[in-house]
Parts: structure tokens; sequence; C-alpha cells
């Protein structure tokens, strides 16, 4: 497979990867959170894979080192889902592990359950989104538990569709702080994202919305849950345990899919990655082996 890092052509522009690693195991290709995130965020914490596997970063289409088209007829899951393909062609990937993250998952289980891909090792769902009713059930569940000044802060602008609004601000940072990151919130800055371009507020707010519990863009009936149980390969599903992908929602996922596998990562949030680092990569690592194995 070809190693380093550079672009790969796709539909609407031209996505960047990094191959790290020169293990001699089945690879492992991540796919990021967002939409409009970035593969350096995780760099640190995925490489430490990187001892026994190539892990391939890369940045989807309008997001980080990739190109930043304005067309938004390119915003479809299928197409996020395509860009897997062009990878793997370009990389000579015929065997790998495949992960996704948060919406990650959502494009995971696209390309998994629409394409039926051969030489597909394993499927790991990382915090996925998977089904954004179920997501937003979570969401409702989660804003019910807060402090009633913060909770009534929510609501307040949500009804009055006002997500500037400074104390809206606050009163989300007190939803992240509890479940997307709960070793810090607001994250450190990663070292590996250092003049890398930031986060693509226009691809969220296209696709997801204005914030984590409040879905209102092209995203918002999307669901693939009752097709998980097409996905044939070995399947593990990873959450935190105060993750906004709530435990018992994941739990019910994997049930979906009876040769699958379920670990809860304690005292983690969305983020299990930056929150439980240790715990988190000895999962994948212990997975993927078991798969190979």
């Amino acid at each position: 497979m070809r190693r380093g890092e550079g672009y790969v052509q796709v539909e609407g522009g031209r996505i960047w990867y990094k191959v790290v690693g020169k293990g001699k195991g089945t690879p492992l290709l991540l796919i990021h959170g967002g939409p409009g995130s970035r593969s350096c965020s995780g760099m640190a914490e995925y490489s430490l894979l990187a001892d026994e596997r190539p892990v391939i970063f890369y940045d989807q289409l309008g997001s980080g080192k990739s190109d930043r088209p304005t067309d938004t007829s390119l915003w479809r899951v299928s197409r996020f889902a395509n860009e897997i393909d062009h990878l793997r062609k370009a990389l000579g990937l015929k065997k790998l592990h495949i992960l996704g993250h948060s919406w990650g998952g959502a494009v995971l289980v696209e390309y998994m359950v629409t394409k039926k891909p051969k030489g597909v090792a394993s499927a790991i769902f990382s915090s996925p989104l998977l089904s954004t009713p179920a997501w937003m059930n979570d969401a409702r569940i989660l804003v019910n538990q807060l402090p009633a000044s913060i909770r009534d802060t929510i609501f307040k602008y949500e009804a009055l569709k006002d997500y500037q609004a400074p104390s809206y601000l606050v009163a989300t940072d007190s939803f992240y702080a509890r479940h997307l990151s709960v070793k810090q919130w607001p994250p450190a800055p990663s070292a590996e994202c250092d003049g890398v371009p930031g986060f693509n507020a226009e691809v969220y707010n296209y696709m997801w919305g204005p914030t984590e519990f409040t879905a209102t863009g092209t995203l918002v009936n999307f669901d693939r849950t009752d097709r998980l149980h097409e996905i044939k390969q070995p399947v593990l599903f990873v959450t935190g345990e105060f993750d906004e992908a709530r435990p018992e929602t994941i739990s019910h996922f994997h049930q979906l899919v009876p040769h699958s596998k379920l670990e809860i990562i304690k005292n983690a949030g969305h983020r299990t990655a930056r929150d439980q680092t240790v715990s988190y990569i000895s999962v994948l690592r212990q997975f993927m082996q078991s798969v190979q194995k």
C-alpha cells in the first residue's frame, strides 16, 4: 500500500490523507466526526496503534487540509461514503479495518450497507451517529438532566431560534463539558492541528444544525438502524460512559447486530480517545487482534 501523505481526487475536489506506522497488521482507516471536523484532532491518540499496523488518516472534503468547495450539492452522505472507495483504490487498501467516530459512523454505516464492500476485516462504530431521531432522543434526555437554570436557558433560546445568544452559548458549553469531553472543555488544541484550517461550520450547519443537540439540516431524518443487521463482518460498538451517544442507545444498536461486541469506556464523554486514551486504544487494539486471530 502507498505510504506517506498526499491527495486523492474525489467528486468535488481533492481529499488529503496521511499514513503512519509500518506495522504488518491489517491497516486501519479512520473516518473523523463532524460534519466539518478534521482528522488531526485524533492523530496523537490513534497513532498509538501504528506500532502494529498502518493507520490512515484523511480529511473529508470540506474539512482540514482537503479542498473546501462551496457547492452544497456535494454534502451528501453517499458522496462521503464514496470517498472511502477512492482512498482504497489510490492507496491499494485491499484489506482493512474501518473506524467511524460520531458522524464518521454515519459515513461508515452508509458504506457498509449500500456498497457491501469486500476486504473489510471489521467495522468499528465509535460513539456513532446511526440514527438522527435516536440522537435527538438522547439529547432530550441529557438536556433534561441538566440543572434547571441551564436547561431553561437552552429551551428558551431554542424556541426563539437564537443560537448565538451569549447565555445560550454558555449553556451549551455546560452540556459539552458533561458529555463531549469530561477531561477538559474546551479541549486543549492538538499540536498535530497547528496550521490546519479549522472546523468548517458551514458544512456542519447545512448537514446537521446549530448545536450537537439541535438537528435542523439535511441529516434530520438520517436513520440506518433498520439495516445494521446486513453487516456481516465483525463489528465493535464503543462509547463513553457519559457520552452524548448514550450507552443505552449504543447497546440497542449492538443488539441489532448479533455478531457484534460492545465496549463502554468508563469516565469518558464523546471524545473517548482524548478522555481515556489508554483504555480506548487498548479496546481497539484487542478487538482488531482478535479479528485477525
